[in-house]
């Protein structure tokens, strides 16, 4: 699946090679893994064209044949399941156990997106409200909107280009996909898979591309009527204000929050949930658990089954069976999250346990004593630490929670049901997870942020939404008279 030599840029259903090459590194020993072709503005270009032909062809592609398709690819996945497993520990680092769980995750949003690409429906309206009206109907439908512009991350390369190509083909939108640098194979893979199972060549594209270019795409080319992103905040916002009147939608980042209240039975549950969500794939997800709160009564007796977990985790190669924490994907971003957790030391917090690197690999972190405007609370951590957090009262957690300026998910331990609606009206978030970690996620529901996390939602159904727009058909009594 990752081919000998340099492999191509993927765009009107062949592979070019023509141009400079871009090495792929694997984040556990820097070993060549591969290289890939980057493409120009004028290859980025070319494909567009091609997109933008194939828009005639997808927009009326019959409902049952796109099902077809998606289910075609969830059967091909579905084989290929440990090839693409070797691909995500090959160039994302990413640990045996929580790769294939990634291709699980990828097969459910494939099916999930057969599923609905019959299912899209309309609603027929009374326009007979008014004297004068008599006789008058209307008929609400969606229709895809065109081409889309996808940029994917490098921490889940499989799955989260499948959460924008796979409600782009039910929906019936042509696709250009700009994965990460890092991350370029299983773009490269799904996509192939696309056109095998029957997608039109015309109408997919998978083009490493230089960030300039990128930017380039999102602004100038108004051939692309849709923006869809995964990344940072940073990035994210600047992409949006280049578009023009592309409709945005984005997938930003976050400092996920957790409350654990007094009133929870089963301590070790929640710990092992907020061990889980904080350092899995060594906490490179934009909702890993990066603060909890938790009601001093129970504070000390959580933070120490949280450390015990923690200290008990497996780290090292990703490629062996039983690690549980991998590198992160640059020896610069552990050192980075190395110095942060460094520097909230020296501002006067604790470190209970980690904060000990090896070249990629830093040891799951726990800090107590940390203050709301220390980088490891208020900024992105993007790596295996987590601060943990006495509260005296239940709305205190719930002002520590919304102190910040993302709102992706929170995670909510609480038996009392008058708290549970209290934090769903108060938090800022996309999603409040009750008896769960922030990190859950099931791939069809709606997924989304607040303020700087982002605008939109994923989950196919919702992503089809936001590729689709409404078309109003009226019709006057009179034509049938």
């Amino acid at each position: 699946m990752i081919p000998r030599g340099q492999a191509g840029f993927l765009t009107s259903g062949k592979e070019w090679k023509e141009g400079p090459a871009l090495e792929v590194h694997s984040p556990w020993d820097q070993s060549l893994v591969g290289s890939v072709t980057v493409a120009s503005r004028n290859d980025a270009r070319h494909a567009v064209e091609g997109l933008a032909g194939s828009f005639r062809k997808t927009r009326v592609l019959p409902l049952h044949v796109r099902q077809r398709i998606l289910l075609n690819m969830a059967a091909q996945v579905t084989e290929q399941a440990e090839a693409f497993v070797r691909v995500l520990v090959a160039e994302a680092g990413k640990p045996l156990a929580a790769a294939r769980v990634e291709v699980e995750r990828t097969i459910t949003v494939l099916r999930t997106a057969a599923e609905e690409a019959v299912r899209q429906g309309g609603e027929v309206l009374p326009l007979d409200l008014s004297p004068g009206n008599e006789g008058r109907w209307g008929m609400l439908r969606r229709f895809p909107i065109g081409p889309v512009l996808a940029i994917t991350p490098f921490n889940y390369p499989l799955l989260l280009v499948a959460h924008k190509l796979a409600p782009a083909i039910a929906a019936g939108c042509p696709i250009l996909i700009k994965p990460s640098p890092q991350t370029p194979y299983a773009a490269l893979a799904l996509a192939r898979i696309a056109l095998s199972a029957g997608w039109p060549e015309e109408a997919i594209a998978v083009i490493p591309l230089a960030n300039e270019d990128t930017a380039w795409l999102a602004e100038k080319e108004e051939r692309l009527k849709m923006l869809t992103f995964t990344g940072s905040a940073t990035v994210g916002w600047h992409l949006k204000s280049k578009s023009g009147r592309k409709r945005v939608a984005l997938e930003l980042g976050g400092n996920a929050a957790m409350i654990v209240h007094g009133d929870w039975r089963d301590l070790d549950s929640a710990a092992a949930k907020a061990v889980a969500g904080a350092f899995g794939y060594a906490g490179q997800s934009c909702v890993s658990v990066q603060r909890i709160f938790v009601e001093r009564s129970i504070y000390q007796t959580f933070l120490w089954k949280v450390v015990e977990r923690a200290e008990k985790m497996i780290l090292g190669d990703p490629s062996l069976e039983g690690t549980e924490v991998g590198p992160l994907i640059r020896g610069v971003e552990a050192e980075r999250v190395e110095k942060w957790v460094q520097e909230a030391v020296v501002e006067g917090a604790k470190l209970v346990t980690g904060g000990i690197r090896t070249g990629s690999l830093l040891a799951p972190t726990v800090l107590t004593g940390t203050k709301p405007a220390m980088k490891i609370r208020a900024e992105e951590v993007f790596g295996p630490v987590v601060a943990i957090e006495p509260y005296e009262d239940f709305e205190s957690a719930l002002s520590e929670v919304n102190h910040s300026r993302f709102g992706l998910q929170a995670g909510l331990f609480t038996r009392d049901m008058d708290r549970i609606l209290e934090a769903y009206e108060q938090l800022e978030v996309g999603a409040v997870l009750v008896g769960e970690s922030p990190s859950w996620r099931l791939d069809p529901m709606p997924y989304g942020g607040t303020r700087e996390s982002g605008m939109g939602r994923e989950g196919v159904r919702w992503a089809m939404e936001e590729m689709t727009e409404s078309r109003l058909l009226a019709v006057a009594g009179k034509i049938y008279r």
